[in-house]
């Protein structure tokens, strides 16, 4: 019989205490002989040089141990804003999460976005309100910031006792005692957990009210369903360094934590969650499989890549090393050797039972790299490829022509990361450019694009298309009014393939969007016709018909929500005037208020730092990507296109054609 098992994900704001919690963790569990530390670089899952430098997590990190009969396999995420996107890889991966908070720090902006996704994804939530010893701890505090920031439906198992106090402990207010009743059954503290558990059960509820006496065993099934059910999320504290409330809260995540569904015996599904590239093995994938199973030598589908790829090895991660596996099972995670087309996202199977994607995260800035020696340029676009493979927010950009790379990237420390993961890595010392906002464009006004590809023969793909703005939002729409008596399917469906790719950069240089296309003339001839004539004259037609219409910048709007003292409002809507934010009335909760409106990432991308420098640390702000809006060329930037423009034709066609390279 196959042990029961947990994939729980570990989240959290940076800094309150993941990596800690699973070292641990592992430690608890007898994994490990000592628990590894953050601040002397020593922990298990952090393997990076980097990140035992800088003691923060930059890449998400697996880990499966044993605990009362349960295999948990716990995936550690990184905290900080920039590297997110592992966040939202994982969020496909998990059936149950931890979300830490720090009991100092509280509810931070982080933490509100990553509890959001959870929500969205109907992800079972455990709290666990670590740091209770440091001063300033207030555990009453934090409870009442997460009802009123998060969910009211938390219920808080445990007391805090010393806090703020190296000896700080916790006293167990809801767990089986003698005859199956809970401890302290009588106080107040119990009741009250008792009376939120019937709540919202209302069999459980009536009996309640008509004064019939309740089970602890009823009343903590209730709580286990309900917490499955995301209608409950038991809080529970301690601090994690020194182990206080860690074996708690494995055995919460055991009792209240749901395990993976799945049949062995079904078709296959999975996805790929996670890239890495090993010195021994090569490039390894991080799989979650749904329904059925895979085993070593196996040939596997991947449906996004349209191409079957035999397992060479498959593998778990047990206290930071490989181990392995003869077999991959339903609703377990692993690692699979031998897949070398995989990209993270990809489906193996079926994508009948795999939960949709979830990002509250995009790259807003843009920047070049260059190799500090020249010679090593063709090492460090390799190097590129390799992270971007990993990570594929990235968005390498390779021009060859003119020798540049390109990266799409969230935040500054980001450039710091990459800068030593090239050095450490890969012996490679590069420079990184200032970085600047990544705007797009949608057209101006109604019109047409037409291109008359037929010379030099043999090619003819003669092509004209309407192009229409659309409302913003609302992306790129393609449709064809013409019939296969006009241009044959194959040559349409090129047209079509291509419109994306000749998208990626307008007359200003910057992505196209929130279009209509429609192919409304064309013509082929049945012998100088090639399905690549089409190819060609697409992008030329296109960029045709832009230069026709013009087209208005973009630029990316964030969604904020600031909380600061009362004292601090007069000050802080002067700063969003003067940033071109728009907000609403504020929401005066106590000696503080609650403010929420809509600001250009480009006034406000240091906002946070003054803001923290302005209060003393004590506002909060909390900002993602909404929209992107209309703006003026002042107020935005064009930017060079990159490569050779379709608008250069006879250059275009030489390189489409390759007669020269890029």
């Amino acid at each position: 019989m196959k042990m029961p098992f947990r994939n729980v994900g570990i989240v959290a704001h940076v800094d309150a205490g993941k990596t800690t919690i699973t070292e641990q963790f592992l430690f608890a569990a007898g994994a490990i002989g000592s628990a590894g530390s953050v601040d002397k670089g020593t922990s298990i899952t952090d393997s990076m040089s980097v990140e035992r430098e800088r003691g923060i997590s930059v890449r998400l990190a697996t880990a499966s141990f044993e605990w009362s009969g349960v295999r948990i396999n716990l995936v550690d995420t990184p905290g900080h804003v920039d590297f997110c996107a592992e966040v939202e890889r994982s969020l496909r991966a998990l059936d149950c999460a931890v979300l830490v908070i720090s009991a100092v720090e509280g509810v931070q902006a982080h933490t509100s976005t990553i509890f959001k996704a959870l929500r969205a994804l109907s992800i079972p939530t455990l709290f666990f309100i670590n740091k209770i010893d440091r001063m300033g701890a207030d555990v009453s505090a934090v409870l009442l910031e997460i009802q009123r920031e998060l969910t009211d439906d938390c219920i808080l198992l445990q007391e805090a006792l010393n806090q703020g106090e190296k000896d700080a402990s916790l006293k167990t207010l809801w767990m089986r005692g003698e005859g199956d009743e809970p401890a302290n059954s009588k106080s107040e503290l119990v009741m009250a957990i008792a009376e939120s558990i019937v709540e919202k059960e209302d069999l459980l509820l009536g009996r309640f009210l008509d004064g019939e006496s309740l089970s602890f065993i009823e009343l903590d099934d209730a709580l286990a369903r309900e917490c499955t059910q995301c209608r409950q999320y038991p809080v529970l504290v301690g601090v994690a360094k020194n182990g206080t409330g860690i074996h708690p809260l494995l055995d919460a995540i055991v009792r209240y934590l749901p395990g993976p569904g799945g049949n062995d015996s079904n078709p296959l599904s999975g996805v790929v969650f996670r890239i890495d590239h090993s010195p021994k093995l090569g490039k390894i994938a991080g799989v979650r499989i749904f329904e059925g199973q895979i085993s070593t030598r196996d040939l596997v589908l991947n449906s996004t890549r349209s191409a079957e790829e035999k397992v060479s090895q498959l593998k778990k991660v047990y206290t930071g090393k490989y181990e392995d596996i003869s077999t991959l099972g339903a609703g377990d995670i692993g690692i699979i050797c031998g897949f070398s087309k995989a990209q993270v996202g990809d489906v193996l199977g079926s994508a009948q039972n795999i939960p949709d994607s979830y990002s509250f995260s995009a790259p807003l800035l843009t920047v070049k790299v260059a190799p500090a020696n020249d010679a090593d340029f063709a090492n460090l676009t390799n190097a590129l490829r390799e992270l971007s493979a990993e990570d594929p927010m990235l968005g390498l950009e390779f021009l060859a022509q003119q020798r540049e790379l390109h990266l799409k990237i969230t935040g500054w420390i980001q450039i710091e990361i990459l800068e030593s993961v090239l050095k450490d890595r890969f012996d490679l010392a590069a420079t990184f450019s200032s970085p600047t906002i990544i705007y797009k464009e949608t057209p101006s006004q109604t019109g047409f694009g037409f291109e008359r590809y037929w010379m030099p023969k043999p090619c003819w793909a003669i092509l004209k298309l309407l192009i229409e703005p659309l409302p913003v939002g609302s992306g790129v729409q393609y449709e064809s009014q013409l019939g296969v008596n006009d241009v044959a399917l194959k040559y349409q469906n090129e047209v079509e393939r291509t419109i994306p790719r000749a998208l990626g950069q307008g007359p200003k240089g910057w992505q196209v969007t929130d279009l209509k296309i429609t192919l409304v003339e064309g013509e082929e001839h049945p012998v100088h016709s090639r399905p690549g004539d089409f190819i060609i004259a697409t992008p030329m037609a296109l960029m045709n018909g832009l230069v026709e219409t013009g087209t208005t910048l973009l630029e990316p709007i964030l969604a904020f929500r600031i909380s600061a003292a009362r004292d601090l409002l007069g000050s802080i809507t002067s700063d969003l005037s003067r940033m071109r934010a728009t907000f609403g009335n504020p929401e005066i909760q106590g000696e503080r208020f609650v403010l929420e409106g809509k600001i250009p990432a480009a006034t406000s991308l240091d906002y946070p730092v003054q803001l923290a420098s302005r209060s003393g640390g004590k506002a909060k702000i909390s900002t993602n990507l909404c929209s992107y809006e209309p703006c003026t060329l002042e107020q935005g930037a064009t930017t060079a296109y990159r490569g050779i423009s379709p608008l250069d034709r006879a250059k275009y066609i030489l390189k489409a054609r390759g007669a020269i390279t890029e």
